[in-house]
Order: C-alpha cells, then sequence, then structure tokens
C-alpha cells in the first residue's frame, strides 16, 4: 500500500497563503522567467523527451500591456458580449458589466449566495453559444452546502438582462452540484467549456484536504473528476461510464488535483487543460473520454511540506503521462489557443495564466508536443500580479485578469 500523507486544513490554508506573499517578493517569486531553479522532483526523470523544461523560444512579436479597468476586487473570469462590453466575475460573489470605456456596472442582480472563504466564490462565465438569441449565461462558484463550513463547486445559469440601470439574471437554475460536499475552502476547479456539440465541460478539483484527495481515485465521487453535462444539467448519453454502476454518469475523466486552465484546441476540438501540482508536477493534458490522469497515484514534483507524493510514484501502466509539466510550478489558471490574425507570430501558440509564476506563459505546440516556452510579463508588469484568467477578444487581442484586491483587466495589443 502506497504511503499517505495527510495535511491539515490549517496547514494548506498556511502553505497556500506563503506561496502567495512568495510570488510578491521583487525578483523572487517560484520563477523569475524560465525555469531556472533546481526542480522540486530532485531524481524524477520525465517519460519522455521534451515532457518538461524545452527550450525557451522567444518570438519577435512586439506587443505592449494597456489597462482596460482596474479597482476590482479578485476578479476570476471574463467573457466577451455583443457590442464590445464584458462580463466579469469577482470572487466575493459579484458579476460585473465592463463597458468598452473601462467603466464597471453596479453588481448584476440574481445570482446566488457563494462561499467566498480561501479559493472558494464566484468563478468562471460563460456565454451560450446560442446568447445572440436566448441570453443565457452560466456560472460556476463554491456552493454552501447548508453545513458551517460544508460546501462544493457548482453551475448555475440564467437569462442576462443588461439593464443600465439595474443588470440582472432572471429564471436562475443551479445545473449541477459537484458531489460529495466538504468542509474545504480549497481547490474548486470551476473552469466551464463548451465543446462543439454544444455539451458543457466543468472543471474540478480534489478540494485539497486528504478525504478529498483520495476520492479522486474512486469513480462513486465527483472530487477530482472533469464532468460533461448538458445545458438542462442532464447527462449526455454517450459519456464514458453512463450505465455504470456505481458511477457518476456525469464523469468525463478522472484522477485530476486541480484543474482551473482549459480550453478547446481550434483543429481538433478536444480539450485541453493545466491543473495544480504541489511543488512541482503542474500538468498540461488532453482530457480525453473515461481517461485517468493519476492523481494522486501518480504525480511529478513533492508535496508542500516536503517528501514523497504518496507513494513517489511518477508513471504507472493504465494512467495518464502530461504532455507538458513544469517543476518548479508557474500555478495555472485561465488558458486559450492564439487564433487571431493580430499578433501573426502567435498564430496557434498556447497561453497560459501563471499565478505563483506572476507571468503569462507561451507554448509552441506541434501536434501533442511543446517544443518552446516562453515568459511574456517579465519586464512589462513591475507590480508581478498574478494571471488568474486569459482570453482573445474579438478584437484579436488577448485580454488577461489580475488576481488581488484592486484586480485588473489588461489587454495585450501589438505595439507600433
Amino acid at each position: 500500500m502506497t504511503r499517505r500523507t495527510t495535511v491539515s486544513m490549517a496547514a494548506a490554508i498556511a502553505i497556500i497563503a506563503a506561496a502567495a506573499a512568495y510570488s510578491q517578493i521583487p525578483g523572487g517569486g517560484p520563477e523569475s522567467g524560465m525555469n531556472t531553479r533546481p526542480p522540486n522532483g530532485q531524481g524524477q526523470k520525465p517519460a519522455f523527451d521534451g515532457q518538461t523544461r524545452v527550450a525557451e523560444q522567444k518570438l519577435s512579436q512586439a506587443f505592449t500591456v494597456v489597462t482596460v479597468a482596474e479597482g476590482l476586487q479578485n476578479p476570476w473570469s471574463l467573457a466577451f458580449l455583443p457590442g464590445g462590453k464584458m462580463l466579469v466575475t469577482e470572487r466575493p460573489g459579484r458579476l460585473r458589466v465592463l463597458a468598452a470605456a473601462g467603466t464597471l456596472s453596479a453588481p448584476v442582480a440574481g445570482l446566488p449566495a457563494v462561499d467566498a472563504r480561501g479559493q472558494g466564490g464566484l468563478l468562471d462565465v460563460v456565454l451560450d453559444p446560442a446568447f445572440a438569441k436566448n441570453r443565457t449565461i452560466y456560472w460556476s462558484y463554491a456552493e454552501p452546502a447548508g453545513q458551517p463550513n460544508v460546501n462544493n463547486t457548482a453551475v448555475a445559469k440564467g437569462t442576462f438582462v443588461d439593464d443600465a440601470a439595474a443588470p440582472r439574471v432572471e429564471g436562475v437554475q443551479v445545473i449541477y452540484h459537484q458531489r460529495p460536499s466538504l468542509a474545504s475552502p480549497l481547490h474548486f476547479g470551476g473552469r466551464l467549456i463548451f465543446g462543439r456539440d454544444g455539451t458543457l465541460f466543468v472543471t474540478q478539483g480534489d478540494r485539497s484536504i486528504t478525504e478529498g484527495r483520495m476520492q479522486a481515485q474512486k469513480l462513486e465521487s465527483g472530487l477530482g473528476k472533469i464532468v460533461r453535462i448538458n445545458t438542462d444539467g442532464s447527462i449526455p448519453k454517450d459519456n464514458p461510464f453512463v450505465g455504470k454502476e456505481g458511477v457518476r454518469p456525469e464523469i468525463w475523466s478522472f484522477g485530476h488535483r486541480n484543474v482551473q486552465s482549459a480550453t478547446l484546441h481550434p483543429t481538433t476540438g478536444e480539450l485541453w487543460e493545466v491543473e495544480h501540482g504541489t511543488r512541482g508536477g503542474d500538468e498540461l493534458n488532453i482530457a480525453r473520454k473515461g481517461k485517468d490522469y493519476g492523481w494522486p497515484t501518480i504525480a511529478y514534483g513533492i508535496e508542500y511540506q516536503g517528501g514523497a507524493i504518496t507513494g513517489g510514484i511518477q508513471q504507472q501502466g493504465g494512467m495518464e503521462q502530461p504532455l507538458y509539466y513544469w517543476d518548479p510550478v508557474i500555478a495555472p489558471s485561465g488558458m486559450l489557443f492564439y487564433t487571431g490574425t493580430l499578433f501573426p507570430a502567435w498564430k496557434d501558440s498556447l497561453f497560459i495564466g501563471g499565478l505563483g509564476s506572476t507571468n503569462l506563459v507561451r507554448l509552441t505546440v506541434k501536434g501533442e508536443k511543446v517544443v518552446g516556452e516562453e515568459r511574456l510579463l517579465q519586464d512589462l508588469q513591475p507590480q508581478r500580479e498574478r494571471i488568474r484568467d486569459v482570453r482573445q477578444g474579438p478584437d484579436g487581442a488577448i485580454y488577461v485578469v489580475t488576481d488581488s484586491p484592486k484586480g485588473r483587466v489588461l489587454k495585450l495589443v501589438p505595439k507600433a
């Protein structure tokens, strides 16, 4: 039997706080530029060449950063409305309308209550693929479960009414509740991605505590899973575990730690994701139907407090290897494949926001292999802000959201 390391709730919160504080040290943080520090997982060998620490690749794409809005409290996500406006979530529970001129609306009324402790609160927001006709939006959040400190990831939808005096959502329905609920303020996941067939992927976490971590491999639990649902909350008939006794039918893939970066590949339509490791082991994966991504049985890196993760195993038959991993970590959040024309040199690059790394990571991807890596905001962001989300706008610019009590929406535009 593999050894299982227990992390108390107080210790887990202290670790998160310490990591966040360290990332704000000028010239410090988990990384300055590329991976120049030794890996935490000393002696661990990648499964194949190019799985980690590929060569730095700087492309000749000149750009500058423009502030679109500021003064947001821990913004988490944004979505682009027709006509130039945006929806922006703030983790304490507010959804705001951001005008093209940078002004923010009053909080949108009608959203259900959130549990905003720790990493919880209001998380992602996306528009229905038929938003122009039905005005429907979807959002993920940490849902209070009716007992002190107990909560879970949830998804709701409603009709957005863009009233300048009183913006609101009407007809709110909660279409997904993660089960089981646990007493933890950590690892909610929360990214919402529409598949090409109109189904909705919901990324989740293991809730960090040992009770949740050890359910990432258990198919009767929704913890540590990516799930796939229909927009009314029902289960697609072609999900991999439909009809199997003792298995949650919403599960798409399992063995995940905490997935906060996800996007569709522009050519294949497959779901690509990046999930948080501990000290080392942030993973880039293609989340495929019914596959097991190994957590916590296999993992790169080490525990936050030191020591091997479970049995110190990085490879095992029947479990997927990441396409790429980072050790030390970038602490990923937000993700896109760039498909615009505003930045020709970045065409088809994969962009990932970095929390602990306080940077925007760009990867050159050939097929399913990472062949180059670049950090883009090192010299342009002296404040070293945590990057929570990254999106491509209708104008072809790249928008990033910074995670702080005075968070900002920034835009990368070509430099003349």
